[in-house]
């Protein structure tokens, strides 16, 4: 099955688009007030990743301020300070005269706003930490990969000048300009500065159903399409396990770079689909097709068949990158079975309207389509 870089490029953009989503479930659990409580600035915050980010520093104790348009207010356990303005326009005066230990940086995927936050922030922050992507790097071929690979190069004539409109305009450009966004921010925070690079964010609150399509199929039950053989690795994080790692991450002042993307051992495609379906009592019957099959009749990685691609050839290493040095600074991975349960109980709290159309993975009249050409092909 053919995969281009470029490709990849806008699967990880796909991928990190997750993280912008509104809906978030509960709030973080207990936790042990941290040691030293920070002043803990959160561009964002009211997307996807951000919410487990605000209720977690909450519950250690630390005051959080958020900094965005203010279009989407959340209610909070505890106060939270909010700024507003507009980082497309250039209108951080909310940020001006103002000092925080950490600048957690959520939903940036142009330069110009590290820039700019950078010339603002200039000695007012302790550290900053930079939420980036696994599609930074420049080839997906290398197994166990770490994050001294390659990074993707930016091949126009001025990266500052790059805005969101161009990026919707051309998905292709998400890992170089996510990579130019972490030069930007080495460049203005030197030392001080924390790159993470999360794979596919999961979990309640998902609205690109790049994972949330599983559980939900498979609690539907009947007669499902699977793809490959089974054998091909996959690589995920729950949106809460990274959101109260990387708290726990500044509590440290754990600085550098780190794969953010799980779980900490080899989790092959099937050993994802069996364990949502035993979440499940619908007794939901898979069928393996294999990848060329697939790809004849245009079933797409990644869109059609969430959080899979061919572990080979030019997609080899996508799923198999080294989280090493994020599992050594204290990222853990709550069970699969718990992910599962609790996306598809979340998916069930939302109107009928959004549960009748999922954002990915295969309508039931496509999979019945591919079944049937599966089976005219096994009795042919």
């Amino acid at each position: 099955m053919s995969i281009t870089r470029r490709d990849l490029f806008r699967l990880g953009a796909l991928a990190g688009a997750a993280a912008l989503s509104t809906h978030v479930l509960g709030a973080a659990p207990p936790a042990p007030a941290a040691a030293r409580p920070l002043r803990i600035l959160i561009l964002g915050g009211t997307g996807f990743l951000g919410p487990h980010q605000v209720r977690y520093a909450l519950s250690r104790g630390h005051t959080v301020t958020l900094f965005n348009r203010g279009r989407r207010p959340q209610e909070w356990p505890a106060e939270v300070e909010q700024l507003t303005g507009d980082r497309n326009e250039g209108a951080l005066d909310a940020l001006k005269g103002r000092e925080w230990d950490v600048c957690i940086d959520n939903p940036t995927s142009i330069p110009f706003w590290v820039r700019d936050v950078g010339k603002v922030l200039k000695g007012k922050v302790g550290q900053y930490v930079f939420v980036s992507t696994i599609s930074v790097y420049a080839a997906s071929t290398a197994v166990d990969a770490d994050e001294s690979a390659p990074l993707a190069t930016y091949e126009g004539k001025d990266v500052m000048k790059e805005t969101q409109a161009s990026l919707r305009a051309n998905m292709g450009l998400y890992g170089p300009l996510k990579a130019a966004c972490e030069r930007e921010a080495q460049k203005r925070f030197g030392d001080r500065a924390t790159i993470v690079r999360p794979g596919l964010i999961v979990g309640p609150g998902d609205e690109s159903d790049r994972f949330t399509y599983w559980p939900v199929r498979l609690a539907a039950g009947g007669d499902v399409v699977a793809p490959g053989d089974g054998s091909d690795p996959v690589q995920f994080i729950d949106a809460r396990d990274l959101a109260e790692w990387m708290i726990r991450l500044v509590e440290a002042k754990g600085t550098g770079v780190y794969n953010a993307t799980g779980p900490d051992y080899t989790m092959r495609t099937d050993a994802m689909l069996y364990g949502i379906r035993a979440t499940t009592t619908a007794g939901a019957r898979l069928h393996w097709l294999p990848a060329d099959f697939l790809e004849a009749q245009k079933v797409a990685p990644w869109r059609d068949m969430p959080v899979w691609l061919p572990g080979t050839g030019e997609t080899a290493g996508f799923a198999r990158r080294s989280n090493a040095r994020a599992v050594g600074a204290g990222l853990t991975f709550r069970p699969l079975a718990a992910t599962a349960a609790d996306t598809l109980a979340w998916f069930r709290q939302q109107p009928a309207e959004r549960q009748a159309k999922l954002g990915a993975g295969l309508t039931k009249e496509r999979e019945a389509e591919v079944l049937k050409a599966w089976q005219a092909k096994a009795t042919g």
